[in-house]
């Protein structure tokens, strides 16, 4: 999350290139009981991901046999804040489900706190199945700035933002469904004219802050991601992409588009609106799609972001090896089984896209659909990242200034002030 996502739901996988089963093979680790693989995550139970980890466990007890994998569900928050410390010490699990970039496992990796898994992943083939932009936020140099370096982790999956439309609330009001930006606008105005608020949104979370990256995304290229994203450059919060994006977003609170009361909402407040039938339209990301397949009564269908070749998006979080791990190759066969076509096809079939299945193993339509879009996006270089991503405490700041900028207490230019310092403060210096 994504970026920084505080998310309860599934997340969507994506359909990347090469469909080869990963190779098999031993490694190196240090001490180990052999006996018990220890494994933390944060998934859903009921989620795509949830789903097929379950799975997986299945598959690798049966060709472990003597060994026991014991998962220990973490919450997102618990991980984000505590990983330093317990990665630091005897308590380390062996394999551990990550957020990736570099205020996250950039800076674990940078602390020294994860494997260096690039020997592995070459043997395993693992690199194989990734494509370019799935594998960029896998990948860290020594100042844990991802896209080149040593691989630090592995994503079995990858996400990506879209547009979620309810099709009942868009027919019971005879509003066209939105193919282009203007259509989408224009569908938003004629909700607000009838009284409802055509945006799910959650401004104490990520949602609103997503909502304001994809309409700066839509003024922008692949050079201004990699200068923000990657520091190939200088970053200006005041340049024409950010201006606009402040500026809409504003104008949207102001026309009733974006709720009020939302600035104190959260993620799975957006997400149960949805869900509910109470809001038309939810832009967010593929890690929603299982859920809403299975707790959506009405018809939806979605979109990608009408007039932009780029939205938030990357490779999945990571599974990341504990430098302290104690059973590091059993870690590396799990990584393995949740990359075979057995774990990807099922994946593909309850709510994503997987990235090693073959792709006439996913007959679900819905997922079809969502293979589609990924394919369309990821042709076109169209993997823009997260925009907490860059500087270590980026997430919190976001939040706080764009909850300000729904309630009036910020004006745009002045919002994009207190990015641009926050952003200076926290970039290295390269």
């Amino acid at each position: 999350m994504l970026t920084t996502r505080r998310r309860a739901a599934a997340a969507a996988v994506i359909l990347s290139g090469s469909l080869l089963l990963s190779s098999c093979g031993d490694s190196d680790s240090g001490a180990s009981d052999g006996s018990t693989l220890r494994l933390w995550h944060y998934e859903g139970p009921d989620s795509a991901m949830g789903q097929a980890w379950k799975e997986a466990v299945e598959e690798f007890e049966a060709t472990h046999p003597g060994v026991t994998v014991k998962v220990e569900e973490k919450g997102f928050e618990q991980i984000q804040k505590t990983a330093s410390m317990v990665l630091n010490s005897s308590d380390a699990p062996d394999l551990m489900e990550y957020n990736k970039g570099n205020a996250t496992a950039g800076l674990l990796s940078r602390q020294g706190l994860l494997t260096d898994l690039t020997t592995e992943t070459a043997k395993r083939g693992w690199d194989k199945k990734l494509s370019a932009g799935v594998s960029t936020t896998s990948r860290y140099d020594t100042d844990g700035v991802m896209g080149s370096g040593k691989w630090y982790g592995v994503p079995n999956y990858a996400e990506y933002t879209m547009v979620y439309y309810n099709k009942d609330l868009f027919a019971k009001y005879r509003i066209a469904e939105p193919k282009t930006f203007d259509q989408l606008t224009a569908a938003m105005d004629a909700f607000a004219g009838k009284g409802v608020t055509p945006l799910a949104n959650g401004g104490a979370e990520y949602p609103a802050q997503q909502y304001l990256y994809q309409l700066a995304l839509s003024r922008a290229d692949r050079s201004w991601v990699d200068t923000y994203e990657l520091y190939k450059g200088k970053a200006d919060f005041h340049d024409a992409a950010w201006t606009y994006a402040a500026n809409t977003f504003a104008d949207w609170v102001e026309k009733g588009y974006i709720g009020e009361k939302s600035t104190s909402a959260k993620a799975e407040d957006a997400g149960v609106s949805f869900i509910q039938g109470k809001a038309p339209i939810l832009f967010s990301g593929s890690w929603w799609y299982g859920r809403f397949q299975a707790e959506a009564t009405f018809d939806w269908d979605t979109t990608l972001w009408p007039g932009s070749d780029l939205t938030l998006g990357s490779g999945g979080n990571l599974w990341v090896v504990p430098k302290n791990a104690k059973n590091k190759d059993l870690a590396y066969d799990f990584i393995d089984i949740t990359l075979s076509k057995k774990i990807q096809n099922l994946l593909g079939n309850k709510g994503g896209v997987p990235v090693a299945a073959d792709a006439s193993a996913v007959t679900d339509p819905k997922a079809k659909k969502l293979i589609s879009d990924f394919n369309t996006l990821s042709g076109r270089d169209g993997l823009a990242f997260y925009p907490d991503w860059p500087v270590n405490g980026f997430y919190d700041v976001l939040v706080s200034e764009t909850q300000k900028l729904m309630t009036g207490a910020r004006k745009p230019d002045d919002y994009l002030s207190a990015l641009q310092q926050a952003y200076d403060k926290g970039a290295p210096k390269r």
